[in-house]
């Protein structure tokens, strides 16, 4: 590997940083839909006129969860091959549009604009946009590759931050709002719209020759693999590793552990630690920045220590917290241990995609790494069905939240047993 100086900017085939920028851009567009709860507790307030149910308010949200990976397979894959411009461009279109055709819901029989536009348009597009910023910049930053990446999803986990305030803003401020709360999609789409494009604009791939002085051949901690030697593995290949599989369900198990607390944090700080709603409310809006703050405190925590270090504390730091977030005595404790957990939820998809670059070269990363994204639907929809039906009408959270914590200690040792791919 070259030791040669970073050539500037423009020699290397494009301002690398100015091409970060785009990508975290693009990423706090759509990571605006974790913002989703702000617009559930709208609709079913009773100024609404669109008068739905609870589970009915969830299923945009699960909708979109699940399609998410269907974008991230099929944009990997293509951005792979086409560049990352045009699927990036093509991804937070449709998924503004999904966002503006969810804006013209009135009522209850028009669940299925929700549905659609938020939910199957949302997701697929989000995913398309998703996997093409983390995918690239790994090969802008070989040298930086886990903070940079960390970087880029933080954008994602900070989105929401940015966008539930605003929205809670914009429904307060009139009683049209408040009676159709979706009329407020339609400007968020557009802003989404504006950001995304302007944002994807500027991605592309480095040149073939583009190298950086001081890339190091492996994370500290870690054994060489296949592509330091020169192997970049295709989706095939790497999906005939056992590592696949294992890093997949690393994200599986950390997603289903952290998302669990998320579906019902603001229920539980008020059943468990006696917060009041609007403390409850607040807290929820202080967790996300743990969510986007983790994602890059992670990354740059596993360039030092390596990656399955640090997934082993992601989830033997995540499984401690939840055992211990039912026996939280006071708001304090309770905040503690909910950034423990949103801090770890986030480092997961901080840490993955560097990881999946270690183990199998960047070359083909967007559809390897794309494909791996399964595990976050899976855990999307698996963890919030699971710790609900464990609380029950008669709030057992101690069972269920000792139940997702054990998952997650128990989790803790696929790190152990997960080595770099060696040659064939």
């Amino acid at each position: 590997m070259s030791t040669a100086p970073e050539q500037a900017p423009t020699s290397a085939g494009g301002n690398r940083w100015l091409i970060l920028a785009g990508g975290v851009l693009v990423q706090l567009a759509i990571g605006a839909v974790y913002a989703w709860s702000t617009f559930s507790k709208a609709i079913q307030a009773d100024p609404s006129a669109l008068e739905l149910t609870k589970v009915q308010a969830t299923i945009p949200f699960e909708v979109a969860i699940g399609m998410i990976f269907v974008g991230t397979f099929l944009g990997g894959r293509i951005q792979d091959k086409q560049g990352p411009r045009l699927v990036a461009l093509v991804g937070v279109t449709i998924y503004s549009i999904g966002i503006i055709l969810a804006s013209f819901a009135r009522d209850a029989s028009d669940l299925w604009l929700l549905i659609l536009g938020y939910g199957v348009l949302g997701g697929f597009g989000l995913g398309l946009a998703y996997i093409v910023p983390i995918a690239m910049l790994q090969k802008w930053f070989p040298d930086k590759r886990g903070l940079i990446t960390g970087i880029a999803v933080g954008g994602f986990g900070f989105g929401a931050v940015i966008t539930s305030p605003l929205a809670q803003r914009m429904i307060d401020s009139s009683e049209d709002f408040q009676q159709y709360p979706t009329k407020v999609f339609l400007y968020l789409g557009i802003a989404y719209l504006v950001m995304g494009l302007i944002g994807a604009s500027v991605f592309k791939n480095p040149p073939a020759s583009y190298t950086v002085g001081g890339a190091p051949a492996a994370a500290k901690g870690d054994t060489p693999a296949k592509n330091v030697a020169g192997k970049d593995f295709t989706q095939q290949e790497a999906m005939r590793t056992p590592q696949w599989y294992l890093l997949t369900l690393i994200l599986t198990i950390s997603v289903t552990a952290g998302i669990s607390l998320i579906s019902v944090a603001a229920g539980t700080a008020t059943d468990v630690a006696g917060m009041s709603a609007a403390a409850a409310a607040t807290l929820v809006g202080v967790m996300g920045l743990f969510n986007g703050g983790g994602r890059i405190l992670w990354a740059a925590v596993s360039d030092k220590i390596g990656r399955m270090p640090a997934f082993l504390g992601i989830l033997g730091l995540q499984g401690l917290a939840l055992l211990a977030i039912p026996h939280a005595g006071s708001a304090v404790v309770f905040y503690v241990l909910c950034a423990i957990v949103y801090t770890c939820y986030g480092g997961a998809f901080g840490t993955l995609p560097s990881t999946a670059g270690d183990f199998f070269g960047v070359k083909n990363s967007g559809a390897i790494y794309g494909l791996m994204l399964i595990g976050w639907s899976i855990g999307g929809i698996v963890g919030p069905l699971l710790i609900s039906w464990l609380i029950g009408e008669d709030q057992q959270y101690t069972m269920a939240f000792t139940v997702v914590g054990v998952i997650a200690l128990v989790g803790a040792v696929i790190p152990f047993i997960t080595k770099k791919p060696q040659h064939a």
